[in-house]
């Protein structure tokens, strides 16, 4: 008995010297074990293993289905929604910026979720649940919905090609759209005239002598009719309406446009 300790003392103190570990006997049974020496280099005793790292799975709160910075049709409805529950009032644009991202963040807060300004499953699926699918206007609701095909009559010559349809003007030479924006009319008691016009004026800085409001950029093509840069338009979007004119939004687009457009130049307002 004293050899076999005198021996595990020395086979321990071996151990110590190599930087080796020891198992001592007696198990949690109470039982003795065999002593284990795992020398350096060794590879006799099989690597611990260690669990992968969760990776969320489809449909957990951990993916990210939109985030700062994307863009595209699933933004816009993302929008579209948030709009209909009060939590965001500009666009839909179709590209996720700081102001959707604040409107997210509000949304998640407010149903107890954490607030990450980001778009995961769980959000999606609350802000599904408490909205409906939204129409092509509510989604296109300050522009940007996609042109539709041009009017037979806007393929000759230098034309503003007007579709009431996608609410879109195109400025197109021989056939070729030079450049597409998108604008609003009028409403129902004071609708805009369809048909073939031509400009026969342009005032840079003009003021509605009717209604004694600004249209800059105006291009008169029939009667008191023209297409026009609109305060009004660039800050409600389509919740407002004209008075028969062709409103533009887009300052830089209409600027350009009233540069290239002469007098004489063709418009077709169709639908």
């Amino acid at each position: 008995m004293r050899a076999s300790t005198a021996l595990l003392a020395c086979v321990a103190a071996l151990a110590a010297l190599c930087g080796c570990t020891v198992r001592p006997p007696g198990g949690d049974d109470g039982r003795h074990s065999p002593v284990h020496i795992r020398l350096p280099g060794a590879t006799t005793d099989p690597a611990p293993t260690r669990a992968a790292p969760r990776t969320p799975g489809p449909g957990t709160a951990g993916d990210v289905l939109w985030r700062r910075g994307n863009s595209g049709s699933g933004v816009r409805e993302l929008q579209a929604r948030l709009r209909q529950v009060d939590w965001l009032f500009d666009g839909p644009t179709g590209f996720y910026d700081d102001l959707t991202e604040r409107a997210v963040s509000g949304f998640q807060g407010r149903r107890g979720l954490p607030r990450t300004g980001r778009v995961d499953p769980v959000t999606w699926q609350r802000l599904l649940a408490m909205t409906h699918p939204p129409g092509k206007w509510e989604l296109y609701l300050m522009g940007g919905q996609p042109a539709g095909a041009p009017d037979p009559r806007c393929l000759t010559g230098r034309v503003l090609c007007v579709d009431k349809t996608s609410r879109t003007l195109r400025w197109m030479i021989d056939g070729r759209t030079v450049s597409t924006t998108a604008v609003r009319f009028g409403s129902q008691y004071s609708p805009t005239r369809e048909g073939v016009f031509h400009i026969y004026w342009k005032s840079r800085h003009h003021v509605s002598t009717l209604y004694d409001s600004p249209m800059p950029y105006a291009m008169f093509f029939s009667g008191g009719q023209a297409v026009h840069y609109s305060y009004d338009f660039a800050a409600r979007g389509y919740a407002g309406g004209s008075h028969g004119c062709v409103n533009v939004r887009d300052e830089a687009a209409i600027a350009a446009l009233f540069a290239q457009v002469r007098i004489g130049d063709e418009v077709v307002v169709y639908r």
